[in-house]
């Protein structure tokens, strides 16, 4: 085993995102893919985002090549063995979570630490059936993890100060500002950001105004750099919606119930900016507009347009 290497369960854009980083910043990164699909795509897409590093001058080419250098991809959890860190970062689902666990115990290292990327749902439950829940963390990134700074590393009960004292360290040789909280749902951020999301979802659907002038109220009135209904469309709606399902039910409080166009737009399938279509249409770069399918037709017209 070697302290230079980590490991991570799951490509989507936050896997991807770690692995990223990690890296850039000279580890050694093992990932492991936990759904069919090809494994060059994850690559590419990887590729393409050190390329536009390099296009703002952020990264040379050579160290474009020798992060690239660091990077394994594979199908296979007894490739993450020697990982000194393996970070699962998949579907937001307890049974599935935890089923990856009772494999991963089985591959990796005693010594490695075991963190979990999820900020809602309960770190508790999530290690209850570990055998050494005392090296679980939560390390919750942001999107996209190259440009957010932030991580929040998160404890429970049982889990030794040497392995939060850890995941700080390499929070920190990420180049990332790592704040403790505590293991209740949401943690800081999304327990304060998702009613922001919900309620500016509910003010659309409202017709308190457009999507367009929701988010430029509140990137001008409060000085935010996005407005929460394209920030929404970034995370994914079905993110944002499983998120709010899950902070509604651990700390029962309306403030987390999805307004119903937000369910309405998951069901069809427009998730945000990763399907082309969310709140805003995608589909014509340079030129955002209203998804046109936010107001069908036989719901009349809105705000009498």
């Amino acid at each position: 085993m070697t302290e230079e290497t980590i490991g991570i369960v799951g490509m989507g854009a936050m896997g991807r995102g770690i692995a990223e980083v990690a890296v850039v910043s000279g580890f050694h990164v093992v990932v492991a893919k936990a759904t069919p699909g090809d494994l060059d795509r994850p690559r590419r897409k990887i590729a393409e985002s050190l390329d536009r590093a390099v296009k703002k001058g952020k990264l040379t080419p050579e160290a474009l090549d020798a992060a690239l250098g660091r990077l394994t991809i594979t199908r296979d959890l007894d490739a993450l063995g020697g990982a000194r860190i393996v970070i699962e970062s998949i579907v937001e689902d307890m049974d599935i979570k935890r089923a990856l666990y009772a494999e991963l115990e089985q591959r990796i290292s005693p010594a490695a630490l075991l963190a979990t990327n999820t900020s809602s749902l309960p770190l508790g439950e999530l290690c209850a059936g570990l055998a050494a829940p005392t090296r679980f963390v939560g390390l919750h990134f942001f999107s996209p993890v190259p440009a957010m700074k932030l991580v929040e590393i998160a404890a429970t009960q049982r889990t030794y100060p040497a392995a939060v004292e850890e995941a700080q360290r390499f929070v920190e040789r990420l180049g990332k500002t790592p704040v403790l909280v505590g293991e209740t749902a949401g943690y800081i951020v999304n327990r304060l950001l998702v009613p922001l999301l919900l309620d500016a979802i509910a003010a659309l659907e409202a017709g308190v105004a457009p999507a367009a002038s929701i988010d430029t109220a509140m990137k001008l009135g409060c000085g935010h750099p996005i407005g929460p209904l394209a920030l929404s469309d970034a995370i994914g709606l079905d993110i944002v919606l499983a998120m709010a399902k899950t902070l509604h039910k651990e700390l029962n409080d309306r403030r987390y119930s999805p307004p119903a166009l937000l369910r309405r737009l998951v069901v069809s399938g427009h998730l945000g900016k990763k399907s082309g279509l969310g709140i805003y249409d995608y589909s014509q770069e340079g030129q955002l507009r209203e998804n046109p399918s936010l107001w069908p037709m036989e719901s009349g017209d809105r705000m009498g347009a």
